[in-house]
């Protein structure tokens, strides 16, 4: 797999792959990772125009990239709609190129789908939680084919996991992930 270019994502067969965009990597890996039928996520960029960036090109905010969680699943056990409900509940979908203090397009809500059903399913309840009134603001969440990936570096992974007593994991992560955890219960491993 080594030999292989990075936008190549190799789905063991029976599986899916779902990419996510929630603004900062390390609180949607956190999140993802905890669900049953989820078997790897990876936190990367997607949807830019630069090959091979790094981090410190992402947070330029000029590469196009959005940082994202790759996640291959078994739909046998979990179905991509589920992961939507996950992804709509785990960040603010609202507002346009920003998450909290995180700010520019690299931390944009988007959804890079890899088919058309993945493409219905996402507009279809993107439409139906904007005619709910779950938010107060009209979603702004790009839905768009997906096209690349490109995983961050080593340190970005497990980030939650590796550096829970950090400030930013204490004060942004831990809050999100204590209340996905209790929306979520029944999907937990």
């Amino acid at each position: 797999m080594s030999d292989l270019p990075k936008t190549t994502v190799q789905i063991p067969d029976s599986k899916a792959a779902a990419t996510f965009g929630t603004g900062c990597f390390w609180c949607t890996e956190a999140v993802f990772q905890k669900l049953k039928g989820v078997e790897r996520v990876q936190s990367g960029f997607s949807g830019g125009h630069v090959e091979n960036p790094s981090y410190q090109d992402v947070v330029t905010g000029t590469t196009g990239h959005a940082e994202v969680v790759h996640v291959v699943f078994d739909p046998e056990v979990i179905a991509f709609p589920e992961l939507l409900e996950v992804f709509w509940s785990s960040h603010d979908p609202t507002t346009l190129n920003r998450q909290g203090a995180d700010v520019g397009p690299q931390y944009r809500s988007a959804i890079f789908y890899h088919s058309e059903n993945q493409q219905q399913e996402a507009l279809k309840l993107r439409q139906s939680l904007d005619e709910s009134g779950a938010f107060d603001n009209p979603i702004v969440t790009e839905i768009t084919p997906f096209s690349n990936f490109y995983p961050a570096e080593a340190y970005h992974t497990n980030y939650f996991e590796l550096n829970g007593n950090q400030p930013y994991c204490q004060f942004v992560i831990r809050p999100k992930v204590e209340k996905f955890k209790k929306v979520f219960a029944e999907k937990l491993k």
